[in-house]
């Protein structure tokens, strides 16, 4: 009897011992702070990301790493930190990007020359633009090699390819909106869908200063506040200078003869007005509808055009014109305008619309058109003059 209590005791001993943790037992054995449960209604906010003229998104840093993301009329997302664990309580519709965001599928063109900024090319491999569609150098190039691969445009996008590549990002233009029901595939397939809004900020620099937004995403925030402000260096001689009182007509003409031209309160003619400029058409289509364009008869842009200072060709449309017979070509009433008379009618270039970073250089070439006396020999980035 006294062996049996005695070995009961000391079984009783080896596992309370058991129980207590070893002095030496390493560090694994008891999970770090940084690794344990995280809500959602933890993450306190601690700064906002300062913009000037961005009106169409906002970033809020929280504790721990995490960044919440909200995109107007799109939706709200959270960036997890690279290793951080997703928050319990995430509300509905709130999309999880989970750090590093390597493998995005863009289907939002004018985005693109924010990764080329930020040397971030690399991390878009799934593009909805095929390769004849690109005018950006380095994502032909990534094309031609495969390391980007077409996934389908944003209307029909290639999802057994897209899940393949493991795409944890998916960011579409404002298109997405007349396809509603392929978002909602991909959410499906838990793939965080992004809408770039950058075409709906009116201000000019306000669209270049997404490269802010996608300087959080990519981890390249102090590349992309740095670069952004150089912008406003090199543009603050220019924007501090008193209008040259000089009228610009920008346009293209149609297939069927109509004359297309941008709403008074768009970004290019915010640009014009900050080159120093004045848009010849101050008050269209104010208060109407979201579309930047409007299509008139030509015997009304005949009318209010025809003594304008310069006329400048909007080649996004329609093809690149070299000479002003060309531009007569399609209308031979423009014989009459003022500018063509003067020599004073550029054209712009094919990729001013896909470089979204160039409305800088766009706004310097403006500015050197309306103030140099002779138009002849100018070297320009985004405009060249028909002769």
């Amino acid at each position: 009897m006294r062996r049996k209590l005695a070995l009961g005791a000391l079984l009783l001993l080896l596992a309370l011992c058991a129980c207590v943790p070893r002095p030496d037992a390493p560090a694994q054995d008891v999970p770090p702070v940084e690794s344990r449960a995280v809500a959602w209604e933890d993450l306190e906010v601690e700064d906002s990301l300062e913009l000037a003229y961005a009106r169409q998104f906002s970033v809020d840093f929280c504790t721990g790493g995490y960044a919440k993301i909200s995109i107007r009329d799109s939706g709200d997302a959270l960036l997890v930190p690279e290793g951080a664990q997703v928050p319990a309580g995430v509300p509905e519709g709130v999309a999880v990007l989970q750090a590093p965001l390597d493998q995005i599928y863009l289907a939002a063109t004018s985005a693109m020359d924010l990764f080329r900024e930020l040397d971030a090319v690399g991390a878009v491999t799934l593009s909805g633009t095929d390769v004849s569609g690109w005018y950006i150098p380095e994502a032909r190039q990534a094309m031609e090699s495969g390391r980007m691969v077409y996934a389908g445009k944003y209307s029909a996008p290639d999802y057994e390819l897209i899940l393949d590549r493991g795409c944890d990002l998916a960011l579409e233009s404002t298109m997405i909106y007349h396809s509603p029901e392929v978002r909602e595939q991909l959410e499906r397939f838990g793939v965080p869908v992004l809408v770039e809004r950058s075409s709906y900020e009116n201000h000019p620099l306000g669209r270049m200063e997404w490269i802010k937004l996608y300087g959080v995403l990519l981890g390249k925030r102090e590349q992309a506040e740095e670069y952004f402000t150089a912008q406003l260096q090199t543009l603050a001689p220019i924007l501090e200078q008193e209008s040259t009182g000089k009228t610009v007509a920008f346009f293209s003409i149609t297939s069927n003869g109509a004359v297309n031209v941008h709403k008074s309160e768009d970004y290019i003619a915010q640009s014009i007005g900050l080159a120093g400029g004045e848009y010849i058409f101050s008050d269209l289509g104010k208060g109407e509808n979201a579309l930047s364009t409007v299509n008139m008869q030509m015997e009304a842009f005949y009318d209010a055009a025809r003594e304008a200072d310069v006329l400048i060709y909007n080649s996004a449309i329609d093809a690149e014109l070299d000479t002003v017979d060309q531009l007569l070509e399609k209308s031979p009433l423009l014989a009459d305008f003022k500018a063509v008379q003067e020599g004073r009618v550029w054209c712009t270039g094919k990729n001013l619309f896909q470089e979204s970073l160039g409305l800088g250089d766009f706004i310097r070439d403006l500015n050197a058109i309306l103030t140099a006396e002779d138009p002849a020999g100018l070297e320009l980035t985004y405009l060249h003059r028909l002769t």
